[in-house]
């Protein structure tokens, strides 16, 4: 059962992951619709991505090491963060 969770939010990491790939341009490209965010924005951007990606392959690791809890703990931290990020108002 640990397994199937694990596989279903390791779908939702990398759809995220996909998602903030996909929408980085609006936010830190060079053209007239970009935001032109800066770099700390982007070093925490770049750092979620990573985030994303590397979360389900250390909750497997640990559900392989007989703590299953910690890795759904883990594999769930990225869509917990995104979901906190949607929580705070925009600054405009």
């Amino acid at each position: 059962m640990v397994i199937a969770i694990l596989v279903i939010v390791s779908v939702a990491d990398f759809g995220l992951a996909a998602l903030l790939i996909n929408v980085s341009g609006f936010l830190f490209g060079a053209g007239p619709e970009s935001m032109h965010g800066g770099s700390l924005a982007a070093v925490a951007y770049t750092a979620m991505v990573i985030a994303c990606i590397l979360a389900p392959v250390a909750g497997f690791i640990f559900k392989y090491r007989g703590k299953s809890g910690l890795g759904l703990l883990v594999a769930f931290l990225p869509l917990l963060a995104g979901l906190v990020a949607l929580i705070i108002p925009a600054p405009y």
